[in-house]
């Protein structure tokens, strides 16, 4: 019997390969309207400071196809959200959340104390999924966006809010002890 109980076993979040370059180009342009290329993806991800995780499918006999990626550029302790997208048919699962916590756990493991990122005024999907994982609204830009060529002749561009998560670091271990724990009891 081909499948059986591994068949369900739920996606998994990986660091991106050289490899996986392709098909973050083309998730890119399933998702938005301004496409990246291989080549752009490529050099984000070389860049220092960046990482991106993709989701796959769980099941070990599936393809390792991501049907999910989200680049994050980090500067000091602030980083930011380059781009996060989904596979069409894999959306409405909670996968951009799980991409999103993957990349958050991370920026706090490395001390990173706010978070960035621009999302489309009239994405409200993305909008309320980014006020959940705590992502207030701190400014905006007009006319950020272009208007999809198929819109109504001179259509305006959309306006991207860029929204920012304060972080709070996980407190420095104290000199002297492991692990910023007590001391051991050196009397036992």
């Amino acid at each position: 019997m081909i499948g059986g109980w591994f068949t369900f076993l739920p996606p998994r979040i990986e660091d991106a390969e050289r490899e996986d370059v392709s098909d973050l180009a083309d998730l890119q342009g399933l998702s938005f309207l301004r496409e990246w290329s291989e080549g752009e993806i490529a050099l984000l991800m070389a860049g220092t400071g960046v990482f991106a995780l993709v989701i796959r499918r769980g099941a070990p006999t599936a393809s390792r196809r991501s049907i999910g990626f989200v680049l994050v550029r980090a500067v000091a302790d602030e980083a930011e959200i380059l781009t996060i997208a989904v596979h069409p048919r894999w959306r409405g699962r909670g996968l951009g959340q799980k991409l999103m916590e993957a990349a958050m756990r991370k920026l706090y493991a490395d001390r990173i104390l706010k978070i960035f990122l621009e999302v489309e005024s009239g994405n409200e999907v993305a909008r309320a999924l980014y006020e959940r994982l705590g992502f207030k609204v701190v400014g905006e830009r007009k006319g950020y966006y272009a208007a999809p060529e198929s819109a109504v002749p001179d259509a305006t561009p959309a306006t991207a809010l860029i929204m920012r998560r304060e972080m709070t670091p996980p407190p420095r271990p104290r000199k002297g002890t492991r692990n910023g724990g007590p001391e051991p009891d050196k009397a036992a």
